[in-house]
């Protein structure tokens, strides 16, 4: 943490063309209040969502529930996303513990849509990318 201190406190003696330790703790200070206002339990639920579409048959399920904007059925989903029953299975479970899409048990089918987060990450990713 001192090397990080010090190559601060030289950025801001060019930035401020003079720095004092109290420069320095001022910034740090702010920096610090900074991290806090995220939060770390937002920050581990923000990892989470991505780390879950961080795997091309995650992501892959999750634009294809945003675009149906319906319920699909398990037998639909593994009709387009070439995984085994279990590999389809599991990428399910993660992307409901990452709150992406939910599901229910409708008789004896599974049915998934993606959820209000799903739809709003997949919007943000549509909109950075150039066509």
């Amino acid at each position: 943490m001192a090397r990080a201190t010090e190559r601060l406190q030289r950025y801001l003696e060019d930035e401020l063309e003079a720095c004092r330790d109290e420069d320095v703790e001022q910034r740090l200070d702010e920096l610090e209040g900074f991290e806090a206002a995220v939060g770390a339990d937002r920050l581990e639920t923000e990892l989470d969502v991505l780390s879950a579409v961080a795997n091309e048959t995650r992501y892959r399920l999750v634009r294809l529930l945003v675009a149906a904007e319906e319920e699909l059925c398990v037998c639909e989903l593994n009709a387009v996303v070439d995984v085994t029953e279990s590999g389809l299975s599991h990428a399910l479970s993660q992307l409901v513990d990452a709150a992406l899409v939910d599901g229910r048990k409708d008789g004896r089918w599974k049915k998934y849509r993606a959820t209000n987060r799903a739809v709003a990450l997949v919007t943000v990713l549509e909109g950075t990318v150039d066509e």
